[in-house]
Order: C-alpha cells, then structure tokens, then sequence
C-alpha cells in the first residue's frame, strides 16, 4: 500500500509534466482572451511539426488585433518554407494602414525572394533617397566633370519580385550622366545648367525592369576635373616625339655604318696604290723623278697635318 500511494503521485507528476511541456495551455489561453480560436490540438501538433508555437500565435493575435484575418496553416507553411513570419505580418499591417493593396500571397513571396517586405512597404509609402558615387565624366571639350546624384526612388510592390535593386538605378544613373556630359560641347554647358543632366537622364525610363519608380533625379554636387584633352594630347605629342627621335636615331646609325663602310673601301683601295705604282714603273708609265716628287708632296702634306694639330 506504502509502494501505490508514492508511485500514484508520481505517475501523475510526470503526466502533467509532459502534458504541459506538449500542450502549451498558457498560450492558448492569451489566445482565447486575444480573440484568436486556435485549438488546442493544433497547438500541439505544431509541437510536432517542430513550429513554434508562440511566433504562431503572436503573429496571429497581432494581425487579429489589427484587423487582417490571415489563416494559421499559411502561417505555418511560410515559417515551414524558411520565411519571416513576423516580417510578413508587419508588412501586411502596415499596407493595410496605408491602403496598398498587398496580399499574404504577395508578401511571403517577396519575403522568400530575399526581400525585405517591411522596408518595401515604408518605402512604397515614404520615399527612399539613393545617393551615388561620384561618377566622372568628359565633355567635348576635354574637360572631366565630376557629378554625385541623388536619385528619389519609391518601391513598386508589382515588381519587387523579379526586379532589379538599388545597384541597377546607380549604374544606369551613372550611364546616363555620362552620356549626358559627354555630349556637351563645353564643360560650361553643364555647369551652367546642371539641371539638363537630370532632365535627360530622368528622359531615358531608368527605372523600366526594377523594383523601384523613379520620382527624380537630383545633382548634389557638380566639380571640374582634369584636363583630359590636354593630358590625351600631351601623350600624343610624347610618344611623336619618340617616334621622331627613333627614327632619327635609326637615321644616325645608318649614317655612321655608311661611314665606316666608306672608310673601309677608302683603306681597302689604298692598299693598292703601291702595286699600282710598281706596275707603272715597271712599264715606264712614270719615271723615278716623278715617283720621288710624289713622295715628297705627301711627305710635305704630312707634315703640314701634323703641324696643325699642334696649334689645335
């Protein structure tokens, strides 16, 4: 009798330990005095399906209270697929407090797509200020021009899904104020007018294919650059000169190995003006006195040479 009466208490102990660890009674309980019917064998079978329970419910409770009937198997199968529950829930209040028409379907897809939703929406109702690098630019005259732009975005919930980000407004921004600049005839031009930038480039449709309307397109900050024509030009003029000074130097070379060849005909042919003049006395062409008098011309020339260097 001693054995059933502790045995009994503490069957019951752990019946009611693992009944309250599977059902969560509390939280159905802030559930019914919320407003919100969940059952409690729902309850438990989230436990099962490795749901939490509480970001359910809460979730539930708060888009309850805030006027949205969202049923709790969607819930469930966007937190099963990896989704942001409470995200989805926040965005969904808050279009509905600023009547965009945004459905759970459209939210959680944006929500899977790696959107922030949330964000979209207080960006779909406040508009969003995107600021680019300094883009540079040349205009015809060889002036760099140096913009920065802040481009006023709204998102467009039609195409947040599938379209393109902030990187893609920038980029195309960026291209079209260099187009813009470039087409300049003056640095001037764009500096006096700024605003033909923006005009322009807010022309082309920019935000066709993204997730995001372009509401305008305003230039920060405008300053000169470089002297791109000039230092282009310079270059040029360098590398003229390079090129004239190798051919010249090429044109040298060729002299100076003219030259030398021309020296060495000259050697070569002295070398036969003795056997020359031997065949000429041998054949009486010239007599001794007149080979005499031509040793003692080029002994006199000689001389005289070797007199002037001295006085050099």
């Amino acid at each position: 009798m001693n054995f059933t009466r502790i045995i009994i208490p503490i069957i019951i102990i752990i019946f009611l330990m693992v009944f309250f660890t599977l059902v969560p009674v509390g939280l159905w309980i802030t559930s019914f005095f919320s407003g919100v019917k969940v059952r409690m064998t729902d309850l438990v079978a989230m436990r099962f399906r490795r749901i939490s329970p509480n970001l359910i419910v809460n979730a539930l409770i708060k888009s309850t209270k805030a006027g949205l009937h969202i049923d709790i198997d969607d819930l469930e199968s966007h937190y099963l697929s990896g989704g942001d529950v409470n995200q989805v829930v926040d965005a969904l209040i808050a279009a509905e407090r600023a009547n965009i028409d945004l459905t759970f379907e459209q939210a959680a897809a944006m929500n899977l797509a790696g959107r922030n939703v949330f964000e979209a929406v207080q960006v779909s109702v406040t508009p969003k200020v995107i600021k680019t690098p300094t883009i540079a630019a040349v205009a015809m005259d060889g002036i760099e021009i140096k913009a920065i732009a802040k481009v006023t975005v709204r998102a467009n919930i039609d195409r947040l899904v599938g379209g393109a980000g902030e990187e893609t407004i920038i980029a195309r921004v960026g291209e079209g104020i260099v187009t813009t600049v470039g087409s300049s005839k003056t640095h001037t031009e764009v500096l006096e007018n700024p605003d033909n930038i923006s005009k322009t480039v807010l022309a082309k449709g920019l935000d066709s294919g993204t997730a995001y309307e372009i509401l305008s397109i305003d230039i920060a900050d405008v300053d000169v650059g470089r002297n791109v024509g000039a230092k282009l030009q310079m270059e040029q003029s360098e590398a003229d000169k390079n090129i004239a000074q190798a051919r010249a130097e090429e044109r040298r070379a060729q002299a100076i190995a003219t030259e030398q060849e021309n020296k060495a005909k000259v050697v070569e042919a002295q070398k036969l003006i003795p056997e020359a003049i031997a065949e000429a006395l041998k054949k009486g062409n010239i007599g001794v006195y007149d080979y005499y008098n031509m040793k003692n011309i080029e002994s006199d020339t000689d001389m005289r040479n070797a007199l002037s260097k001295l006085d050099d």
